[in-house]
């Protein structure tokens, strides 16, 4: 009797116990929807060191959860489609721009009206795919003089009532100002800056609707120096928030 007595009071505090065990996952659990795709770039830029720099100053935002892949051939992965924003920081630099899977992939996420944004350099990439420029609505022409001199500039906030550099304050940036892009695509310049070689005004940072999709490319970024300027993580912060289909953070 007394061995049935210790089992019956076993089975019941084990009862007990799987009852009390949560059954889903703590309401602190972050899961990626953010995904950054690196892992290849010219020898002027170092993406092992800007990659981790980009992906702290994005999830400085506490809503942006950053995975990171160092092979732009996963775009041809079909998980792309559950994120909610795409970061390119990569440039296929005399090495096989991603295949026809990935540009298809890649067509199909901005269709489905999910957000891509651009870093620097990856205007430059997929020079072999020219429906690429249709999609982000301006990209490198290497015909083109590529920049000023590295060096410090002031950069402007153009469109104060968009959402991604509404209350944004103009800021020092030390940098590549670009002067290389092309494209025919209507597109909203939300910062600029002048060239110090040409006098031109040049921007950099814009936004494009890609369909039904959306599209931010800036193009600061050169170094870790450079995203590290005050301002360049704001803007960059800013305009993931907006490409995952989120209101950007007041600053």
């Amino acid at each position: 009797m007394r061995t049935l007595l210790a089992l019956a009071i076993l089975v019941a505090s084990l009862t007990t116990a799987s009852a009390a065990a949560p059954t889903a996952p703590p309401a602190d659990a972050k899961k990626p929807n953010v995904l950054l795709v690196t892992g290849q770039d010219g020898p002027w830029h170092d993406w092992r060191k800007t990659s981790p720099v980009l992906a702290g100053l994005l999830e400085q935002d506490p809503r942006l959860h950053v995975r990171v892949v160092q092979d732009p051939g996963f775009l041809a992965d079909p998980s792309i489609q559950q994120y909610d924003a795409l970061v390119l920081h990569f440039v296929n630099w005399k090495v096989p721009s991603p295949g026809e899977t990935a540009r298809e992939n890649l067509q199909k996420y901005l269709a489905g009206g999910k957000g891509v944004m651009l870093v620097h350099f990856a205007c430059g990439a997929w020079q072999d795919w020219p429906q690429f420029r249709d999609l982000v609505a301006r990209v490198w022409d290497p015909k083109l003089r590529p920049h000023d001199p590295r060096g410090p500039f002031q950069v402007t906030i153009t469109a104060s009532q968009n959402p991604i550099v509404a209350g944004l304050k103009p800021f020092a940036a030390n940098d590549e100002l670009y002067t290389c892009l092309v494209g025919d695509r209507p597109i909203e310049v939300l910062a600029e800056a002048r060239s110090k070689v040409d006098g031109k005004l040049y921007p950099m940072a814009f936004a494009y609707a890609s369909g039904q999709g959306r599209v931010f490319q800036c193009l600061l970024g050169h170094d870790v120096k450079a995203m590290q300027m005050p301002g360049v993580g704001e803007l960059y912060r800013h305009g993931c928030a907006w490409a995952a289909g989120l209101p950007p953070v007041k600053p």
